[in-house]
């Protein structure tokens, strides 16, 4: 029965993906990644400069999905409590309160997205980091929980005025820091400019056939996935030096022009996230048929996986995207898998 469930899950996240690809064009990465953390079940940054589709992107998976979908606006007066609850004059004149963005749709809340997060004060951040960790809410009184809950945040990469950037601790919550941008394709991005049913993204978004996936079947499927792709001795002592080496990259020699190596990174990834990364490799192996990880799976997700939990000395951090990639490029060239 399980080697059947996988099997059936598979073809339809296989389904998910294709439809999802036909409305947002120019994603396949992206949208395999985000296909990953869904299996994963892992919380996800989307990097990316405004208008590139992420808002159409999450509408389209959580319409396969199924469950709820809430979006919020970072905004420099947001405070916590608008997340759980509204306040407003009714008809009668008097005060009411009805549910916020993260209760309105109670426990079959599936995708949560958190626009421009870093626009929101540090008291946001930290109610939706607890919620993401625990998956549980007291408010009126009880205590709410959102068992199939993922957040999705993206942040404002231009403006720096009135920001407050996610401290390390912070990103780490988060399995995945996946770039949406802009296609290189001269075709799509002629399509995306010109032709009309890209402009219209209520539309675009029907396009997707509802409930592709059982939103409320994800966990339990996500723990099969787990049990039953497994890791050999050789594979694991491969991750163990892949870590060891975004901790202490002199010892395995890497270098990066331009930079000392040796004054570069204050904090390598954490246990937490080389777990995280493994969850998502198991998943990246379950989506291409395998039973068992291969180094690819691993390379399909280190840099979304680890990027964002490395801190660097303070003096290269406006440099964080371009020195991160190159040095876990290059730890994946130099490190043997056997």
């Amino acid at each position: 029965m399980s080697d059947s469930q996988l099997a059936d899950w598979r073809a339809q996240a296989l389904q998910l993906e294709k439809h999802v690809n036909e409305v947002v064009v120019g994603q396949a990465r992206a949208i395999r990644l985000i296909t990953t953390a869904i299996f994963a079940r892992g919380h996800v940054l989307l990097e990316g400069d405004v208008g590139v589709g992420k808002t159409t992107l999450l509408r389209a998976f959580t319409r396969g999905i199924g469950g709820g979908y809430q979006r919020i606006e970072g905004t420099i007066d947001l405070m916590p409590n608008d997340l759980v609850y509204h306040t407003y004059l009714g008809d009668d004149g008097r005060p009411h309160v009805s549910p916020g963005p993260l209760l309105s749709h109670g426990t079959n809340l599936s995708v949560f997205f958190f626009n421009e997060i870093n626009r929101a004060r540090p008291q946001v951040h930290s109610l939706l980091l607890r919620v993401m960790a625990e998956r549980t809410l007291s408010a009126f009184n009880r205590e709410h929980h959102f068992p199939h809950m993922l957040v999705f945040a993206d942040r404002n990469q231009v403006e720096k005025e009135e920001t407050f950037e996610i401290p390390s601790a912070a990103r780490d919550r988060f399995m995945m820091e996946i770039p949406i941008t802009i296609p290189a394709d001269t075709d799509i991005m002629e399509a995306l400019i010109f032709e009309t049913r890209f402009h219209d993204v209520d539309a675009l978004v029907d396009n997707v056939p509802p409930d592709i996936l059982q939103f409320d079947g994800l966990n339990q499927i996500a723990s099969l996935i787990q049990s039953s792709v497994q890791a050999s001795p050789a594979l694991r002592r491969y991750t163990l030096d892949l870590w060891l080496a975004t901790r202490d990259p002199v010892a395995y020699g890497l270098t990066i022009p331009g930079v000392d190596i040796k004054r570069l990174v204050v904090a390598g990834a954490s246990p937490r996230g080389i777990a995280m990364m493994m969850r998502a490799a198991r998943v990246n192996a379950w989506l291409n048929d395998r039973e068992s990880v291969l180094p690819e799976d691993i390379h399909a997700v280190f840099h979304e996986t680890v990027a964002h939990r490395l801190v660097f000395n303070p003096i290269y951090e406006m440099r964080r995207t371009e020195i991160a990639r190159t040095l876990l490029s290059q730890a994946i060239r130099t490190i043997s898998a056997t």
